[in-house]
């Protein structure tokens, strides 16, 4: 069987590049721009792959094998993790920062996207240390510390130019989804729901927490709104909890991911901004 190989960094120089293709030997490879080449004909093993790999992380290239002539259009949905996917943060640990508790809600964080905790409990447990938290600091949050990741308002642009639907889908805040949605004229956001009372967070979440079967559900539930399979959706994640979700999809991303989920990923963007994928379906 085989392949092509997408070699990709924003730092990757072409004799690095060159030197990765040599490892694959393709049979032709392609020039895409100043930092990623396309290799060709590449006689694909999980040998090869594992060997690959290793040598692009070294150096600080990703590398990605994709069966040869997928493109843009063979999908109709991008759908996105918020939190450390489509944002470089993790909401819930800056707005803990306001307690003076980031250290404490963060730890909680990062075993939870390795997947060390259940998620619900997990965010059950932070939200609750949230409490009495005025609720004037999520704006906070949002004006002063969230960012949108590098490559992420690019991306956005050129699958919506190509008729692609997108979906945010979070197991963060619907304050966050919902300015995110229209600040980039995303399609579709769903996500928990932070109760507040008097001005100030109670420290619980209104309704179903937005799990790992959630989220798979919501892909499920907006391509089938779309008239889609799942299997024409890209799915891009960072944590555990974005496992089930990219499970179901045809592609799935895995960007500036956990170990278990760039294992278990079609494709991992270390080093790339999130419009790596458009390099790589292009």
């Amino acid at each position: 069987m085989t392949m092509n190989l997408v070699l990709q960094g924003p730092q990757a120089s072409h004799d690095t590049l060159d030197r990765l293709a040599a490892l694959a030997a393709p049979a032709r490879v392609v020039r895409l721009g100043d930092h990623a080449i396309r290799c060709e004909d590449v006689p694909f093993s999980a040998q090869l792959k594992e060997r690959v790999d290793a040598a692009a992380f070294d150096a600080q290239v990703d590398a990605c094998f994709i069966e040869a002539g997928r493109t843009l259009r063979d999908f109709g949905l991008v759908a996105m993790d918020m939190d450390s996917t489509l944002i470089t943060i993790e909401c819930i640990d800056e707005i803990a920062d306001m307690q003076g508790l980031k250290p404490q809600v963060a730890e909680i964080t990062e075993a939870a996207m390795r997947g060390e905790l259940d998620f619900s409990a997990s965010l059950t447990r932070r939200v609750a240390l949230l409490e009495g938290l005025d609720a004037a600091s999520l704006q906070r949050v949002y004006d002063e510390r969230l960012r949108i990741s590098m490559g992420g308002e690019a991306m956005l642009e050129t699958v919506r130019a190509a008729g692609l639907k997108t979906l945010l889908v979070s197991g963060g805040f619907t304050f966050f989804t919902e300015r995110l949605k229209h600040r980039l004229s995303l399609d579709v956001a769903h996500a928990n729901v932070l109760e507040v009372a008097d001005g100030k967070l109670t420290g619980r979440v209104i309704g179903g927490i937005v799990d790992a079967e959630e989220k798979m559900r919501t892909v499920q539930r907006v391509c089938a709104g779309y008239g889609l399979d799942p299997r024409q959706a890209i799915v891009m994640g960072d944590g555990a909890n974005d496992l089930r979700m990219m499970g179901i999809a045809g592609l799935s991303v895995a960007f500036r991911a956990k170990p278990v989920v760039r294992a278990q990923a079609c494709v991992a963007l270390n080093f790339s901004g999130l419009d790596g994928l458009l390099t790589i379906l292009q």
